[in-house]
C-alpha cells in the first residue's frame, strides 16, 4: 500500500464501526492508488489516483463496495481524485414528516380544487367544509400519481438503489397538484436497473389509470345546475381527450358527454385523464425523465441525439397549433414550456449506469410497448382556453 495515512485507517466512525468495514484495501488499490483515508460522518473517503480510466475503475470497484454495503462514487475535490463510499440505506428511518405533510397538503388542495372546478353544485368558497364531498376526485388523483411513484420506489428497492418515498406537490391548479416525485439517491448499477426503475412508474401508473377510468366511466355524470348554464358567457376551458380514454369509453360502452353542456363526466374520470397526461409527459425521452431513463437503457449513447430533437419538436408543435390550427397562445403555451423544460433536462444529461451492457430482448420489447402506450396518452391540445 503506497503512502496510506495509517493514522486514519481503523479510526472510529460515527456509527461505531471502523474503516476496515469497507472492501479490502488490496482490492481497491488494484485500480485506485490510495494515499490517504478519512471518515466524514458515516462516509469512507479515499484520496488517490486511478490506475486505469476512472469509469473502468468504478466498474471494477462497484461490486466490492456493494458487497461491503456501500455505494461508491468517484469524484474530484480541489483537483484531487476522491473515492466516496456511503453506506447503503434502503430503509425508512423514522417518520418521513416532509412526505406526510406534503401528502396532507395535497389532499386538501385536491379536495378544494375538486369541489371548486369539478362539482358545480358545491361552493367551497362560501362553505369550505363541502369540499370533503369531492373525495372521489381527490382519491382518483392521488391514487394514479401515488401508484406511479410507488412503481419507481418498489423497483428501486428491488435493485438496491436508494430512493425516497414519494413527495406530492400541492399546487392549486385545476387538478390541485403538480404531481409527485421520488428522489433517487444512489447510482444505477447497470442498464437493467435503469430500465426497470424507469419503466415501472409509467406501467404501474397506467394500470391504476385504466382501473380509475373504468370505475369513473360507470359512475353517474355531474349535472350542471340551470343557473350556472344561464350565467355562462361561453368562456372557460375544455380538456382534450387522449385516444386511450376514448378507447376505454368505447370498450365499456359509456358516454363521455363531450357535446352535452348540461352534463360532465364524473370527476373520477378526470383523475384518469391526469394519469394519462402525466404518463405522456414522463415518457418524453429526454434527460432523467422516465422516458429518458428507458431510452438511455435501450439505446445507449444514441439517446443524446433524440434529446436534442425533442425540445425543437415540442416548440414546433406549439407553432403549428397556433399558426395553422388556430388555437390561442394560452392553449399552446404548455408545449412551449415543455420545450424549454426538456431542453434543460437534456442539457443535464441522462443517468449513467456503472455497468453499461446491452439490454435483453424482452426488456427492449417492453420498452417499445411502453412508448406505444404513452403515445395513446398524447393530446395535441390538453387544455383549450375558450374566450
Amino acid at each position: 500500500m503506497d503512502d496510506v495515512d495509517s493514522s486514519e485507517f481503523g479510526s472510529a466512525r460515527t456509527d461505531g464501526s471502523s474503516l476496515d468495514a469497507g472492501p479490502p484495501l488490496e482490492r481497491i488499490e488494484s485500480v485506485f492508488t490510495i494515499y490517504e483515508i478519512r471518515t466524514e460522518g458515516d462516509q469512507l473517503i479515499y484520496y488517490g489516483d486511478p490506475r486505469v480510466h476512472p469509469e473502468e475503475a468504478m466498474r471494477e470497484l462497484w461490486p466490492a463496495f456493494r458487497k461491503a454495503g456501500y455505494d461508491p462514487q468517484l469524484t474530484t475535490r480541489y483537483g484531487e481524485y476522491v473515492l466516496v463510499a456511503e453506506p447503503i440505506d434502503l430503509g425508512i428511518n423514522g417518520i418521513p414528516w416532509t412526505n406526510v405533510l406534503l401528502l396532507l397538503a395535497t389532499v386538501v388542495s385536491t379536495l378544494f380544487v375538486g369541489a371548486l372546478w369539478w362539482y358545480p353544485q358545491l361552493d367551497p368558497l362560501s362553505d369550505p367544509m363541502v369540499m370533503v364531498q369531492a373525495w372521489p376526485f381527490s382519491l382518483a388523483i392521488l391514487g394514479v400519481l401515488g401508484v406511479h411513484e410507488l412503481g419507481h420506489y418498489v423497483m428501486s428497492r428491488y435493485h438496491e438503489v436508494d430512493a425516497s418515498l414519494p413527495y406530492f406537490i400541492p399546487i392549486p391548479t385545476i387538478i390541485g397538484t403538480m404531481g409527485a416525485v421520488i428522489k433517487l439517491k444512489g447510482q444505477m448499477p447497470d442498464r437493467k436497473a435503469l430500465f426497470d426503475i424507469g419503466v415501472a412508474g409509467p406501467l404501474a401508473g397506467l394500470v391504476a389509470t385504466v382501473a380509475v377510468a373504468i370505475i369513473g366511466l360507470h359512475m353517474p355524470p355531474v349535472t350542471v345546475p340551470e343557473p350556472l348554464l344561464e350565467e355562462a358567457d361561453g368562456s372557460g376551458f375544455r380538456l382534450g381527450i387522449p385516444p386511450m380514454l376514448e378507447l376505454l369509453a368505447w370498450a365499456v360502452d359509456q358516454p363521455m358527454y363531450a357535446d352535452d353542456p348540461t352534463r360532465n363526466v364524473n370527476p373520477v374520470v378526470i383523475g384518469a385523464w391526469v394519469g394519462m397526461f402525466v404518463t405522456f409527459l414522463n415518457l418524453i425521452p429526454v434527460g432523467q425523465l422516465d422516458g429518458g431513463h428507458i431510452l438511455r437503457a435501450m439505446a445507449g449513447e444514441f439517446h443524446a441525439l433524440v434529446s436534442t430533437i425533442v425540445p425543437t419538436a415540442l416548440i414546433a408543435l406549439a407553432g403549428y397549433l397556433y399558426f395553422v390550427g388556430g388555437y390561442g397562445f394560452q392553449s399552446v403555451f404548455i408545449w412551449i414550456l415543455w420545450g424549454i423544460l426538456t431542453a434543460l433536462f437534456a442539457s443535464a444529461g441522462a443517468a449513467r449506469p456503472v455497468t453499461d451492457e446491452r439490454l435483453d430482448t424482452g426488456r427492449l420489447l417492453v420498452g417499445i410497448l411502453t412508448f406505444g402506450l404513452g403515445a395513446l396518452c398524447f393530446m395535441p391540445v390538453p387544455l383549450e382556453i375558450i374566450q
